[in-house]
């Protein structure tokens, strides 16, 4: 004959172990510093580019005169970064070897590694608008007949122990727009190809 008072413990302790895996079993909720840590540029990056065109996602404003590249989302502003150039005049770029800037409206074609700077975003510079205004200046007689256009302009990144050319406004490059290191890390990743855009004076 079964005991009721050991039947009834028996339950109790089998309930007990059962309400205690049940209880491990849930998950802890993420406290204020865990929330914050996942908010990061990479994760804003994927929430926001999700079901988005590539070359929709993103335009990148650059401004020579304020040595400052300002990032666009489809929500608006997402970040400036500083930056620097080739040569200290804020003019368009004329023609090869001049060290210059190109000015106008471009799109990022190319994502590769460097031999020297690394992380690179190379730009469709020269464009049709680029190849009008270089066979204006021939024909005006402002660069020679002899003079080629150019190439290889892009986006990339200082060494990793020379950010400080960025801070100090020393404009270090053959005509390409330099960020600090640590930023080119997270606009490698973030900017996709297709991405507009537009250098200005």
């Amino acid at each position: 004959m079964i005991n009721p008072l050991r039947f009834f413990a028996a339950f109790l302790i089998l309930g007990t172990c059962f309400g205690f895996q049940s209880i491990n079993k849930k998950p802890f909720p993420l406290n204020d510093t865990s929330s914050a840590a996942l908010d990061t540029p990479a994760t804003r990056f994927k929430q926001k580019a999700a079901n988005i065109p590539a070359s929709s996602a993103y335009r990148l404003v650059i401004k020579k005169g304020a040595y400052e590249m300002t990032l666009y989302d489809q929500e608006g502003w997402y970040g400036t970064y500083p930056v620097v150039f080739g040569n200290k005049s804020q003019e368009d770029k004329r023609m090869e070897g001049d060290r210059l800037t190109p000015e106008g409206h471009f799109q990022i074609v190319g994502k590769k590694i460097h031999k020297q700077w690394g992380k690179f975003l190379m730009l469709d510079y020269p464009t049709r608008e680029s190849y009008e205004k270089f066979q204006a200046r021939k024909a005006t007689g402002v660069i020679p007949k002899k003079a080629t256009i150019g190439g290889g302009i892009g986006i990339h990144g200082t060494r990793p122990n020379e950010e400080w050319v960025i801070d100090k406004y020393i404009n270090w490059t053959a005509g390409c727009i330099a960020v600090r290191y640590s930023d080119m890390d997270e606009l490698y990743d973030m900017l996709p190809i297709g991405t507009e855009v537009i250098i200005e004076k």
